[in-house]
């Protein structure tokens, strides 16, 4: 058996300063810190945090009033930073830049008078967060179907918008949709969808066609992970998504000669070298590491880090 590993593959920049500003805040502050939401969605990194003392909620009322408060990775609306500074917390804003690309997006086009169409997924984190920045401007679709029952008056000024981790592909068929429902639509004057999320999927559609089993390490509740493997089975090969080498059965690789191995851009290095050293132990696998692109991109930590730090001091 041979494993194609595909890179690039796992943590996006995003995700590497999410997880740095929260590694970050403990040892400065101790483990008795709060996050809005998973830091990440990624099971792994979850129990990681967890494990160390930190409390992951999904209400600000959860929160001891003047405690340490992290927002995700995911971003969060205008709404919850009010509670937040209601209830005198102390916040530390660990939200992906790309993902405040689009919120400030929204904001101009709603300041601007436009009907802004938002495609994602509905009830994901990130797609909370923008909505909450302009809830009377903002519909949200999903699929071109959605756009069917879009109605606009007549003359209206339309924008539209996408969440940052969907697939390249499914956003592409709704925004040809949209424009050709409404010709007048404006787009965002750089796309939204991340140049992690584009680059992984690219890599699977490069490698997919010359494996037969395609294995994606993530969560469920990971929307680029979910997408990395609906890409695989596109191309009729068996594909699983699972949070780490427990996961793996031995029925996935009967007759299998070549398995490519990828990684979402929220599961980190380590749960995929487990599922490597499985497929060593268990076939004597070799590998390849392939690498499609090459990715130099890095975020700064928050200057909320520094000056928490200092009045702490």
């Amino acid at each position: 058996m041979k494993i194609i590993l595909a890179n690039p593959r796992g943590f996006c920049a995003g995700v590497n300063m999410a997880i740095e500003c929260l590694d970050k805040a403990i040892s400065m502050f101790g483990s008795n810190i709060f996050v809005y939401h998973e830091i990440v969605h990624n099971k792994y990194v979850v129990e990681k945090f967890t494990g160390q003392g930190v409390t992951f909620v999904d209400h600000i009322d959860e929160v001891p009033v003047g405690s340490i408060l992290l927002y995700s990775a995911h971003g969060v609306s205008p709404e919850i930073r009010e509670q937040s500074r209601k209830r005198g917390l102390q916040t530390i804003d660990a939200t992906c830049p790309l993902v405040t690309k689009v919120h400030l997006e929204a904001v101009k086009y709603a300041r601007d008078g436009y009907h802004i169409v938002l495609i994602g997924h509905e009830g994901h984190d990130e797609v909370i967060g923008t909505m909450g920045e302009a809830p009377a401007s903002i519909t949200l679709v999903e699929t071109p179907e959605d756009v069917d029952g879009l109605s606009f008056p007549s003359g209206a000024k339309i924008a539209y918008l996408t969440q940052t981790t969907l697939s390249v592909d499914e956003a592409g068929r709704v925004i040809e949709a949209l424009k050709s429902r409404f010709p007048q639509i404006e787009s965002p004057p750089k796309e939204d969808i991340c140049y992690a999320t584009t680059n992984r999927q690219d890599a699977v559609k490069q490698l997919a066609q010359q494996s037969d089993v395609v294995l994606v390490l993530g969560s469920q509740n990971s929307s680029n992970s979910r997408r990395l493997k609906e890409i695989g089975a596109s191309f009729g090969k068996h594909a699983h998504l699972i949070d780490g080498a427990s996961e793996l059965r031995h029925e996935w690789f009967e007759n299998a000669n070549t398995v490519l191995v990828t990684a979402g851009a929220s599961a980190p290095e380590v749960v995929v070298q487990d599922c490597i050293d499985w497929l060593t132990r268990e076939y004597g696998a070799t590998l390849d590491e392939v690498t499609t692109r090459e990715e130099h991109v890095s975020f700064p930590l928050p200057k909320e880090l520094r000056i928490l730090q200092s009045s702490r001091a």
